[in-house]
């Protein structure tokens, strides 16, 4: 999709807490924008071994970068109930947390849970089945487990704070969110620095851009897509990068 600009186009291994050590390596004070798409990858979701699928039966693994940090199977034979209700509950949003902990421990005395369908299988049982849902009744549980190993909302707030330092007068800093946890950190962070103005920053979406029906007709996984951004202002300080 870059081949077009392959000559002005660098790809790093890293993540957003570490983008200022990643700019200052190649001497860059200042950039002209940045975004920051939130969204998990689509190609390491469907990507087979990832373990991030209710519907295929694979190592529960669920690591983004799988050079470092513990499985989703490593976080689950660790953590008592209570660990596992509190991160179900934060990050999955899911309304039974405490019930899908209370039976993945006890799955876990009798063998450990380390397989996707393992896993699905006893959330499913556990809770209440109510009609048609949309969803299966694992995602959040999924959901939840994934951002915990990846941790990826630590640190979202200081990075947006950092990379609105590192903008040139003008430039704008945008975020494209995929789920209520993300989306709601952008917004407090943005109105944040809007209101304390170190540094000065103006908020130019008052309320999020979702895409449009034909969008959603063309892209379906763009459906929970919410974009905010942000503006530098004062004073030119410099050339962008």
């Amino acid at each position: 999709m870059l081949a077009r600009w392959a000559d002005r186009v660098e790809l790093v291994h890293g993540d957003y807490q570490s983008f200022e050590e990643i700019l200052d390596r190649r001497g860059i004070a200042e950039v002209d924008g940045a975004l920051a798409d939130l969204g998990v990858s689509s190609l390491q979701l469907e990507a087979a071994g990832r373990g991030c699928s209710v519907q295929r039966d694979e190592p529960l693994d669920m690591r983004m970068d799988r050079s470092r940090g513990e499985t989703a199977a490593d976080f689950i034979a660790r953590s008592t109930e209570r660990e596992l209700a509190d991160v179900i509950f934060a990050y999955g949003e899911e309304r039974f947390s405490r019930r899908i902990a209370r039976a993945i421990v006890r799955a876990s005395q009798d063998a450990p849970v380390a397989t996707t369908l393992g896993l699905a299988s006893i959330v499913r049982r556990a809770i209440p089945r109510r009609g048609y849902s949309r969803i299966d009744p694992a995602t959040r549980t999924f959901q939840a487990l994934r951002i915990w190993v990846n941790q990826e909302l630590e640190g979202l707030d200081r990075f947006l704070e950092r990379a609105a330092r590192r903008l040139r007068a003008g430039a704008r800093l945008v975020a494209i969110t995929f789920h209520s946890l993300e989306d709601r950190i952008v917004k407090h962070t943005f109105r944040a620095l809007e209101r304390v103005g170190d540094p000065a920053v103006r908020v130019l979406t008052k309320k999020p851009v979702k895409p449009d029906e034909d969008e959603v007709r063309r892209n379906p996984r763009a459906r929970s897509a919410k974009l905010r951004a942000a503006e530098r202002s004062g004073t030119e300080r410099g050339l962008g990068a």
